[in-house]
């Protein structure tokens, strides 16, 4: 039956919407494991979470990010870490997209280095590094050649660096991912779990 034409919901058809929906809360925990994407039904009457969440979604099945160039994919995944950790930081963290961090420069001081994101409280800070790719290109190589001066540069001033990578574009650089890793101080995926993990990195080095 075409997707476009109404018809009536048939046995099977309403058991995969039932699993998509609340497939999470299986009471067995090796299907609720399987199956922990499949959480939306438990945000249900509650519009504000439910649209928030689909908001997160967004990234990985929009037919728009998905046929973005590189480029402009990495932008968007930038621009939805940044909102996420300014929703869940405290006001007294100021989360600056694009920004820089006072005495960070480089070419013997002549120019301020720019990163992705950065997450200040009390002249303390974090600078996050935003990779998603789902095909190759530089933009990790980049990264991960500016990585270990941007780390012993940071360091010298008391100030900490995270990275976000993911995407299969990036994971075929194993060597950059490597390099990057060993110059980290918090590197994880672009995934919400790991925002968490990153965002309590912040709180916790930043106090």
């Amino acid at each position: 039956t075409s997707l476009a034409n109404r018809s009536a919901l048939d046995g099977l058809t309403k058991d995969m919407i039932m699993i998509l929906l609340h497939g999470s809360t299986s009471m067995n925990t090796d299907t609720a494991e399987v199956l922990r994407k499949c959480e939306i039904g438990n945000l249900l009457g509650r519009p504000e979470e439910l649209e928030r969440y689909v908001k997160e979604k967004y990234i990985w099945v929009s037919r728009i990010t998905g046929g973005a160039e590189a480029n402009a994919l990495g932008q968007v995944a930038q621009q939805h870490l940044c909102e996420f950790l300014s929703r869940e930081l405290e006001p007294s963290y100021e989360v600056r997209p694009n920004g820089y961090i006072s005495g960070i420069t480089q070419n013997d001081g002549r120019t301020q280095i720019r990163f992705d994101i950065v997450v200040e409280k009390n002249t303390r800070a974090v600078a996050v590094e935003v990779s998603f790719q789902v095909t190759t290109n530089s933009t990790i190589e980049r990264k991960a050649g500016q990585a270990a001066s941007r780390y012993r540069t940071l360091k010298e001033r008391g100030h900490q660096i995270a990275y976000v990578i993911d995407g299969a574009g990036n994971f075929q650089r194993r060597s950059a991912i490597s390099n990057i890793c060993a110059n980290s101080d918090c590197t994880v995926a672009y995934t919400e779990e790991e925002f968490s993990v990153l965002l309590e990195f912040i709180k916790d080095v930043l106090g």
